[in-house]
């Protein structure tokens, strides 16, 4: 037998398999971003592999290179590129994998720090998790959502206070750099220790070094054993930066689907935003207003509606999101932050003005707004903090009126002096949350005045003297707990408790002291039922007096 003889019986023999396979070709590459030619069936926002074309290839330490299709157009197609993009070259190969982005989610997950791929960052080994969800989802609709109606306490008193959130709520926390917003975040994750609520912290663009502080302070208060940290630093590719907060609200859905309550902190979108308008303006997209994309509100709007409070058929799960925007010298009329304010359900404003004045939690009561309101707010809550915000806003116009005249009357100065005191309370370090029922009986003793006699360099002092007793009477704090309401129970034992610190007396104000004599007012008057008929005779004159008192009226007229 010949050899041709044989290679033909050999190939004969072979069976030849097909698969079709989509592929394209590299034409330009530049900063994280490359045109591909071909891929004639890609579709948006799948994923695209660049695998090695040579044997020698060492691109991505030995792993093939993936990226998102981002722009279709007539002739090429525009992907952003997860990884080292300076290891691609113009003319290698490309193919589509027809699949979407995913990141890994569930238990697993809890304590890791991971990036924008779900991949560990905190070298404790692999994930053990078979379960994905797409970072890109569509928001539940109204048929599948219930009203706000839980609390969701960050440990501030000022925010539970006033601006309180719920759980399902969208609240934006907003200011110029340096004034506390992530400060906000890290005492309301550290306050949800125990409280059977997942947070997730994601970075965006951040320092690493900041980021390390970040995790660093969560294991120092053991808040880690509830947290997912997803790091896109500002090293990182702009890809990443703008992957991340997908990836973070997918991580956070998985515990809303499965009833159970989550938080996710965006720190910060400004920095998202940015982020988006670099990769849109590389893939030479339209620029509009300060060279962001026309699609720059759907950036923020698509991701922030996927937080919601499930209804109970659905799991009863809930999803709030706290994003964070940075401000240019308290400038909230900017683009970005006007944008995100009208698509969140409220906003806590920081103002460098009270910052630098010393008032930590630095937010100012007027231009903060929560949209949920009272509904996110215990019944205790809500009798105590009812007239606080009232009384504030009062307090620093009259501040403001006040520094251009002395001679003030006593009821205006017994009122600046309330709202002082008021400024005073709310005043609280970081990392230091306070537990809901012990900022209610502060509070309560502010309203009541009880701070009123103190000098405002020991109110704090106070304060703790209050806390320490109200921690020692444990069947109060129980039934304070439980109930959560301030009754009568309530009330006389939290006279007795602050009237047993030395020096503590109460001082009634204009406003309590017209409220007190109404109520006397209002139970002096007597009923109709109670009164004598010695009483109604006299008071009903007969007709008899009547016709003698016209008489002598009329002879005194003619006298005259």
């Amino acid at each position: 037998m010949s050899i041709l003889d044989e290679i033909g019986k050999q190939i004969e023999k072979a069976k030849f398999t097909t698969t079709p396979k989509n592929v394209g070709k590299v034409i330009e590459v530049g900063d994280g971003v490359v045109r591909v030619s071909g891929l004639s069936d890609v579709s948006s926002s799948e994923l695209v592999l660049f695998p090695p074309s040579r044997p020698d290839a060492h691109r991505a330490d030995g792993h093939n290179i993936t990226g998102l299709a981002l722009n279709l157009e007539e002739d090429s197609v525009g992907v952003i590129i997860f990884g080292d993009w300076s290891k691609l070259k113009e003319g290698d190969a490309c193919e589509t994998t027809g699949r979407i982005l995913e990141v890994p989610v569930g238990e697993a997950l809890v304590g890791r720090v991971l990036d924008a791929l779900g991949k560990p960052l905190d070298a404790k080994g692999s994930i053990a998790t078979k379960t994905f969800y797409p970072t890109e989802k569509i928001a539940p609709g109204v048929v599948f959502r219930q009203r706000v109606n839980t609390p969701l306490q960050t440990g501030i008193r000022a925010i539970d206070s006033m601006i309180p959130i719920g759980r399902g709520q969208r609240e934006l926390i907003i200011g110029d750099r340096g004034l506390g917003k992530t400060a906000i975040t890290l005492d309301t994750i550290i306050n949800q220790k125990g409280k059977n609520v997942i947070c997730i912290y994601v970075a965006i663009g951040q320092k690493t070094s900041k980021i390390a502080q970040v995790v660093a302070t969560l294991e120092k208060y053991k808040a880690m054993d509830h947290t997912i940290v997803v790091a896109a630093s500002a090293s990182d590719s702009s890809t990443m930066q703008y992957v991340a907060p997908y990836a973070g609200c997918a991580m956070g859905e998985y515990f809303m689907d499965k009833g159970r309550d989550a938080l996710v902190i965006y720190d910060d979108l400004s920095k998202h935003a940015w982020a988006y308008r670099q990769i849109s303006l590389l893939l030479r997209r339209p620029s509009g207003r300060e060279a962001y994309p026309g699609d720059i509100f759907y950036l923020h709007s698509r991701l922030l509606e996927r937080a919601a409070k499930m209804a109970d058929k659905y799991g009863g799960g809930s999803l709030t999101a706290l994003p964070i925007i940075e401000t240019q010298t308290g400038d909230v009329s900017a683009y970005i932050p006007t944008n995100v304010i009208s698509i969140t359900d409220g906003q806590i404003y920081l103002e460098s003005d009270l910052f630098n004045a010393g008032i930590r939690p630095a937010l100012n009561p007027g231009l903060s707004v929560s949209r949920v309101g009272g509904a996110a707010q215990t019944k205790m809550m809500k009798q105590v903090a009812g007239s606080l915000r009232l009384d504030l806003a009062q307090y620093r116009e009259l501040a403001t009126f006040a520094q251009f005249g002395s001679d003030l009357d006593e009821t205006t100065l017994k009122r600046l002096e309330r709202g002082r005191r008021i400024t005073e309370v709310l005043k609280q370090p970081i990392l230091s949350p306070i537990d809901v029922t012990d900022q209610v009986v502060v509070l309560w003793a502010v309203n009541n005045g009880y701070f009123d006699n103190i000098p405002l360099e020991q109110v704090a002092e106070y304060e703790e003297k209050i806390l320490t007793l109200f921690a020692t009477n444990k069947k109060l704090k129980d039934y304070l707990t439980n109930k959560k309401e301030i009754d009568d129970y309530v009330e006389k034992e939290l006279e007795k408790l602050v009237a047993s610190i030395s020096g503590s007396r109460k001082v009634i104000t204009e406003g309590t002291e017209n409220k007190q004599k109404a109520q006397k007012v209002h139970s002096s008057v007597p009923s109709k039922s109670s009164v004598p008929s010695v009483i109604k005779k006299q008071s009903a004159p007969s007709a008899v007096t009547r016709k003698r008192k016209s008489k002598s009226k009329q002879k005194k007229k003619t006298r005259h």
